[in-house]
């Protein structure tokens, strides 16, 4: 749960709310074919539930700014840079128009390629 603090009060923004925003605005990016789940490797790996999952998004508060990691699939042929900067530039507005959280970074990684 993240808290801000402005001249209205105390708001608190969920992680769970943060992760389906940025899921939803990065499944509607041109060239995005899927949100992975990193895959874990190591023999404790096999023992862990999996359960409803984080959707491919990482989310880290650092001085009060968002640090944000995706992992997503691309579609054969297209532009890879370009998706990744779409992705990020339209990313970084909804989450920052949304909440009102600033964000520090985002790293995107391409995972897979679809055809």
């Amino acid at each position: 749960m993240l808290t801000i603090e402005n001249y209205l009060g105390k708001i608190n923004i969920s992680y769970d709310y943060l992760v389906s925003l940025i899921s939803y605005t990065a499944s509607g990016c041109f060239g995005v074919a899927a949100m992975n789940t990193p895959k874990k490797s190591g023999i404790l790996s096999m023992f862990r539930k999996s359960g409803k999952g984080n959707n491919g998004v990482s989310l880290k508060l650092n001085d009060g700014k968002l640090i944000i990691g995706i992992h997503i699939s691309v579609l054969f042929g297209t532009n890879i840079s370009a998706v990744v900067n779409s992705l990020v530039h339209k990313i970084r507005y909804t989450v920052e128009e949304k909440t009102g959280i600033k964000i520090s970074k985002i790293t995107v990684y391409v995972d897979d390629m679809i055809s």
